[in-house]
């Protein structure tokens, strides 16, 4: 079985790594990340990186393929016709077409989740209705052989549903227990339903310290309607 991971500059690197985590205990799996050109791929965060062996002429067909999000990087992404082209060639071919976190945006890009039910980060809710996705507050939806998931913890869950689907309910708990997926969190604010408003104002502000640290001026103001939309 053959997983194709997106990889592109400034993504989320949770957004890869959790499902790639749950899904390399899968049996006869390969798992490649491909990335538009080959070589080393910067994390959003600035500190760390992913080196990929592939590019998109290297990879064609895949049984999965995983798109993961970004704090700010998926603008850029969804402007890029290379890479959204690419994505649906890769589509053509594969069983369950998935993304975590703001991955859902780039995915919606492409037109293939239009009129299917979608969900996003909470932040960029808006931009996933206006591509015509159908919004649901799941933490993981999946439609059809689409399969989308909230933030990037939830690619977890999401992958968890991969293999659910892929190897059945034994295997999938076996998988749980080998990763000691158990989670207890300390607070309950994972979710926007669950929060106050003080903790909304301060997840507003790690985010837009995050985005100001990744974007400069110009490029803030060339995506200004884009940024303006998921404030």
């Amino acid at each position: 079985m053959k997983i194709v991971i997106l990889a592109y500059n400034g993504m989320t690197l949770l957004d890869a790594i959790a499902p790639y985590e749950v899904l390399s205990n899968l049996p006869e799996v390969e798992l490649l990340f491909v990335s538009k050109k080959r070589g080393e791929i910067k994390a959003d965060t600035g500190f760390a990186t992913l080196k990929t062996k592939y590019n998109f002429k290297d990879i064609t067909e895949a049984d999965i393929l995983i798109i993961p999000g970004a704090t700010i990087a998926f603008i850029d992404v969804i402007k890029d016709e290379k890479t959204l082209q690419w994505i649906k060639l890769i589509d053509a071919t594969t069983k369950f077409t998935t993304s975590v976190g703001t991955g859902s945006i780039i995915l919606a890009k492409t037109g293939l989740l239009d009129g299917k039910f979608a969900t996003s980060h909470w932040k960029t809710i808006p931009l996933l209705k206006e591509d015509k996705a159908i919004f649901k507050a799941d933490r993981v939806v999946k439609d059809d052989k689409f399969i989308t998931c909230a933030g990037a913890s939830a690619g977890i869950d999401m992958a968890f549903t991969l293999c659910d689907e892929l190897v059945g309910e034994d295997q999938t708990r076996a998988i749980q227990l080998v990763l000691e997926y158990d989670p207890k969190p300390l607070y309950h604010s994972g979710n926007i339903e669950n929060c106050d408003e003080e903790v909304k104002k301060d997840a507003d502000k790690i985010l837009k310290r995050n985005t100001n640290r990744q974007m400069g001026f110009l490029k803030k103001l060339s995506n200004r309607k884009v940024l303006n939309k998921i404030k």
